[in-house]
């Protein structure tokens, strides 16, 4: 029998990420970034998604802080200021990923609401990005050394509830 996965609570009119163990107990609380779209599902709205959702995947494991993911790989890049003055148009993914899977057919599962297919994240991003208002393209943002600690306390299959 294995032991019961920590919850992580997304609720997005307070950009706040709360990350509870089994007995509900707060293991971690901070400040993050959505969708500066909003919240909804649809395939191409840059909308972060709502409902129940499950970590698919877990990328990133052993990087350094501040290393830049493309396309879920690592670049061998470092970001700094002036890697994002040379690439101003990137959507900055960096040190962690934690690539969500919808549970809900219909509404963030298959079709055109499938939060995997729209690669859905939580993920970190540059420290001068700011918490605590939206500014996402549909991911879930978080300081670098906080998405480390997150990562480092859940697996896949871990839920995640999106609050909108």
């Amino acid at each position: 029998m294995t032991a019961p996965q920590p919850v992580i609570e997304i609720d997005v009119p307070t950009q706040t990420l709360i990350l509870k163990d089994a007995q509900e107990r707060i293991l971690m609380q901070t400040r993050i970034s959505t969708a500066r779209n909003g919240v909804g599902e649809k395939n191409g709205s840059e909308k972060t998604p709502r409902g129940a959702h499950y970590i698919r995947a877990r990328i990133g494991a052993g990087l350094p802080a501040d290393a830049v993911l493309v396309s879920r790989r690592p670049t061998g890049e470092i970001y700094s200021p002036s890697l994002r003055t040379a690439f101003p148009n990137r959507d900055w993914i960096l040190t962690r990923i934690l690539w969500l899977c919808g549970l809900e057919p219909g509404k963030n599962r298959l079709g055109k609401v499938d939060t995997m297919r729209r690669y859905i994240y939580i993920h970190g991003c540059p420290d001068e990005d700011p918490m605590g208002v939206p500014g996402s393209r549909g991911c879930v943002k978080m300081r670098n050394r906080e998405i480390i600690e997150l990562f480092d306390h859940v697996a896949p299959g871990t839920r995640v509830h999106i609050r909108g």
